[in-house]
């Protein structure tokens, strides 16, 4: 599995992920690219610069409104935010839906849009269609996201992991007067990230930075197990004293044992449903590729007993099963995680009966000592109904005529 691990030691913004993203490989001509298909009149500039005396890539988003370089009025984020037009969500998804850009670009950058809509809609008890996008609505803010966006397809990332991250500490301004850090969008859409503060007192993670790590779908984790292929130092506005202005990008495959894989686990809480539509939609799973679905009981919050329904899955059958779940159960929200599955070797063993053959499964340690081994139960239960005995007298019997074969080698 290749992961992208975010190092966010030093916060997180548009411009940093920009600049770790074009250092850690991905083709600068790419993100232009994408810039150019927004139609939105701005281009790119990229640069190399040092902070606290390590070189790290900087990109620039310019339009005609954004004035010379100079001192920056925040941490992270670009001169000519606070002129910028103000739109609505409905105007930025229109921009990006037209431009000619992947599908899975564009989903990303539109689901990061609506997540930023959402949490000002919550912060000031409006209607998500009266938001006015003020700093997120700039031209440089949609670039951001988009080519964001285009730069994680393009390295291939499976799986999205990031450090607690230092927010800052102090006041920043912005169109709501001066607020202490993190802003309370920052803060909305950080949801239940863990947060620290450490450095001189500044904004260190930018609304746009917050909604990025939604957008990729991070899990906060300490650096996994991996072998690092390439890294990438993305730089903020301006250099910081004691604490250098960098976010780092470290791709790579995850370095497992041999017999170790990568499973997804799907769950979630139903209190609603007829119990006949859950074993239907648990049918459906399985046949749509998941490798197991079960069901348990459990206690919800106001005396009512639900059911958790649990799938386990390759990471790969994530969005399939989701979408199914969501189709043939009555939930509205679910969860998912990755874990680390460590499986025996296995190997067939075909043992005749008195009424028929039945295949044994035996497990095998790495180091080749069967751990167990046990009769197919679909085999016993053919030959069962077949011949109308017991299926435990079949089972029985398989076992038998293994534990001989074993021994004659």
């Amino acid at each position: 599995m290749r992961i992208g691990y975010l190092e966010c030691f030093s916060g997180i913004s548009g411009d940093m992920l920009l600049g770790a993203l074009v250092d850690a490989g991905v083709p600068f001509a790419l993100l232009e690219e994408t810039t150019a298909a927004l139609n939105v009149g701005a281009r790119l500039e990229l640069r190399k610069v040092q902070r606290g005396g390590l070189a790290a890539t900087k990109v620039d988003v310019l339009t005609p409104d954004t004035p010379p370089a100079g001192p920056a009025h925040s941490h992270h984020d670009q001169p000519g935010h606070a002129h910028a037009p103000h739109r609505h969500l409905s105007a930025i998804l229109a921009i990006i839906r037209s431009a000619p850009l992947s599908d899975a670009v564009k989903e990303r950058a539109i689901r990061a849009f609506q997540l930023i809509g959402e949490a000002e809609a919550r912060i000031h008890d409006i209607p998500i269609d009266k938001v006015h996008f003020h700093e997120v609505g700039a031209v440089d803010t949609i670039v951001d996201i988009v080519c964001a966006a285009a730069g994680a397809e393009a390295l291939g990332v499976d799986r999205w992991l990031c450090s607690p991250l230092n927010v800052g500490s102090g006041t920043v301004v912005c169109q709501h007067g001066t607020l202490p850090v993190p802003a309370p969008a920052t803060l909305a859409l950080l949801g239940d990230a863990p947060v620290y503060a450490a450095g001189p007192p500044m904004e260190r993670v930018t609304p746009t930075g917050a909604v990025l790590l939604r957008m990729l779908d991070v899990q906060y984790a300490p650096l996994p197990a991996m072998r690092v292929a390439a890294s990438g130092y993305g730089a903020g506005g301006r250099e910081t004293p004691g604490q250098p202005n960098l976010l780092r990008l470290l791709i790579g495959e995850e370095a497992l044992a041999e017999d170790t894989e990568s499973i997804a686990v799907i769950e979630t809480v139903i209190d609603d449903s007829n119990p006949q539509v859950l074993a239907y939609a648990s049918e459906k799973l399985i046949e749509a590729g998941a490798w197991d679905v079960y069901r348990a009981a459990v206690q919800m919050k106001k005396g009512r007993t639900g059911v958790q329904v649990t799938v386990l899955c390759r990471p790969d059958q994530l969005p399939v099963l989701r979408d199914l779940l969501f189709r043939e159960t009555s939930t509205i929200g679910l969860r998912w995680r990755l874990e680390n599955k460590v499986a025996l070797q296995r190997e067939f063993l075909t043992v005749q009966t008195a009424w028929g053959q039945v295949s044994i499964k035996i497990a095998r340690l790495a180091s080749g000592e069967i751990a167990n081994a046990a009769p197919e139960y679909e085999d016993c239960r053919k030959l069962a109904q077949k011949h109308r005995i017991p299926l435990k007298q079949v089972m029985d019997a398989a076992m038998q005529a293994y534990a001989a074969a074993k021994e004659s080698r």
